[in-house]
């Protein structure tokens, strides 16, 4: 994360916060909170608070599901489609150097290996 860090900073965003957005503009569709923050592994307290100041820049939008209150939908919007389209070409350089350095196959690995940890949290 220490290449990606800077990059970030430079659009006031946290790796965090990122991860929400990266997210949300993969889906397509809006997303339950719950869903998200396990997709994003960022626990609860924390998705609120990023979903607060995600949602005063106007990079997501936030509803209540329209059969249950209690639930709430969230949904990139498009400062937020913006906002993904001008980190990803920088983004890319980051993982291209990446590559070079360590091989797609130890990257691939790599990638595939934090996917089994994700899928298993952390067991």
């Amino acid at each position: 994360m220490s290449r990606f860090r800077p990059m970030l900073n430079a659009h006031d965003v946290t790796e965090q916060q990122w991860r929400v957005i990266r997210i949300l503009g993969e889906a397509g569709e809006p997303l339950e909170a719950t869903d998200l923050a396990d997709r994003a592994c960022v626990l609860a307290p924390s998705l609120t608070r990023i979903i607060k100041t995600l949602e005063d820049r106007g990079v997501i939008s936030r509803q209540r599901h329209e059969t249950d209150g209690r639930r709430v939908l969230l949904e990139i919007t498009p400062a937020g489609v913006a906002l993904i389209r001008s980190v990803t070409p920088e983004s890319a350089k980051i993982y291209v150097e990446l590559e070079a350095r360590f091989g797609r196959e130890r990257l691939d690995q790599l990638l595939d290996l934090l996917e089994i940890l994700t899928r298993n949290g952390g067991r």
